[in-house]
């Protein structure tokens, strides 16, 4: 009950501050508007242009190793790590 009592008065409040302040708060959004733009611009090319990369990637025969790439690798790796505990 609190906290909708809280809230109605927040809620009331933020309307007059806004009738009262719609200059100012329509400067805020004006000012607020183009640093967001840009922002998320550069942050759209720079995904963009790492998608872009990794299409070039697999054009070029560029793929990810495969499971069984991996599988015998980290089994020469075990099998390594085994020969340096034995060693100690």
């Amino acid at each position: 009950m609190k906290t909708l009592i809280g809230g109605a008065i927040a809620v009331l409040l933020g309307v007059v501050g806004l009738a009262v302040w719609v200059n100012e708060f329509l400067e805020l959004l004006a000012g607020c508007i183009p640093p967001v733009l840009l922002l998320g611009g550069g942050l759209a090319l720079y995904l963009g242009f790492d998608e872009l990369k990794d299409t070039w990637k697999n054009d070029e025969g560029v793929d990810a190793p495969s499971p069984q790439a991996d599988k015998t690798k980290i089994e020469e790796l075990e099998k390594e790590i085994d020969n340096l505990k034995k060693e100690k």
